[in-house]
């Protein structure tokens, strides 16, 4: 099922809400954004819920993570099967493409490369391993480019940077590492760490927008930014900048308000105006949306709704002004920002 032409909520085959390893269950929100129409978004909020497409993905196990390609024409998935699948959407209609298999463990995120890189998905994995995969020259044939052991545990989450910053990977893992892997011309990799981000674990990490904040009101720099976001089992998101190519906390003290591991966070697109948004999703049941007007002051965060259940995931519209969540009670929702601040629910995706 599809919302703003971006977000994808994903159940396995029998629409259950299964664990992995690191307690996730089978329902996924998409980051990747997409270049599809949104024309029909407005009549759906008037209905107050929007419509699913079930996706049959071949998958013989739980589907941790799904991503939709930048055109909106390829779904990637990734299961406890140890597999991603690629399946071609058009309108209504899907069909299973490819199947990637090279790792040992359960997948737990895809995460499609920007186009002008190529046609390329990074996989992330309980077995330890990062592997980026491109599409060959035969159709839908699918081959390892690069396999990234760095990591010592699994490997929960990845993100690719904004296009602005070159092809740049990050990684999270349970060895409590985060990783950032850039590309060179020569083929070859640049590796960064932030060591110790998350002692007990790494969850998430997100990218922050590479248009600095302020931009279009004359206060921001022209230069990309480069920062990010990361949420863990300490349940804290912590932001970090790359100072003269180290990785240094951005934030003091670490953004504290949720009560057990942070299990998403979600950098919202800025556009250039003065405010910087994160989303995080709590198995303390709880999203929180943190902000901060220039660069320099204090995050505030602010509960977006306590959901009576695990929150496992958020994702941003393009505009960065509308939020989907995903939460334990099988539900997606859509919110929004009033004009006095506070955070309303527009629409619920029917499963």
């Amino acid at each position: 099922m599809m919302f703003l032409s971006t977000t994808m909520a994903f159940y396995n085959s029998n629409n259950h809400l299964e664990s992995s390893g690191m307690g996730e269950p089978a329902m996924a929100l998409s980051k990747t954004r997409s270049s599809s129409s949104r024309e029909n978004l407005q009549e759906k909020y008037k209905t107050g819920t929007m419509p699913s497409q079930k996706i049959e993905t071949g998958h013989q196990d739980v589907v941790h993570d799904v991503a939709m390609d930048y055109y909106g024409k390829r779904l990637a998935t990734a299961s406890s099967d140890m597999t991603i699948k690629i399946v071609g959407v058009s309108g209504s209609s899907h069909q299973q493409l490819a199947t990637l298999s090279g790792h040992h463990g359960p997948v737990w995120q895809v995460a499609w490369a920007h186009p002008k890189f190529g046609s390329m998905i990074a996989s992330c994995s309980y077995d330890g391993r990062v592997i980026i995969w491109k599409e060959g020259s035969k159709p839908d044939e699918w081959i390892q480019a690069h396999v990234f052991t760095e990591h010592k545990s699994s490997v929960n989450s990845i993100a690719w940077a904004p296009h602005e910053l070159g092809l740049c990977l990050a990684c999270g893992s349970s060895d409590g590492n985060i990783s950032v892997f850039t590309a060179r011309t020569d083929g070859g990799w640049d590796t960064t760490r932030i060591d110790q981000a998350h002692p007990v674990g790494v969850t998430s990490v997100t990218w922050a927008p590479a248009l600095a904040p302020g931009v279009l009101v004359g206060s921001g720099q022209l230069d990309p930014v480069q920062k990010l976001a990361s949420g863990g089992c300490d349940n804290t998101v912590k932001v970090w900048k790359l100072y003269n190519g180290n990785w240094k906390m951005d934030c003091f003290p670490a953004l504290q308000m949720h009560s057990d591991w942070v299990r998403d966070v979600a950098w919202a697109p800025n556009l250039g105006l003065p405010k910087s948004t994160i989303a995080s999703a709590s198995q303390d049941g709880t999203a929180v949306v943190w902000t901060v007007a220039k660069e320099g002051d204090q995050w505030e965060g602010k509960v977006l709704n306590n959901f009576n259940a695990p929150v496992w995931r958020v994702s941003w519209s393009l505009t960065g002004n509308i939020l989907a969540v995903a939460d334990g009670n099988n539900n997606v929702t859509l919110w929004k920002e009033a004009v006095d601040g506070e955070w309303q629910q527009v629409t619920t995706v029917e499963p």
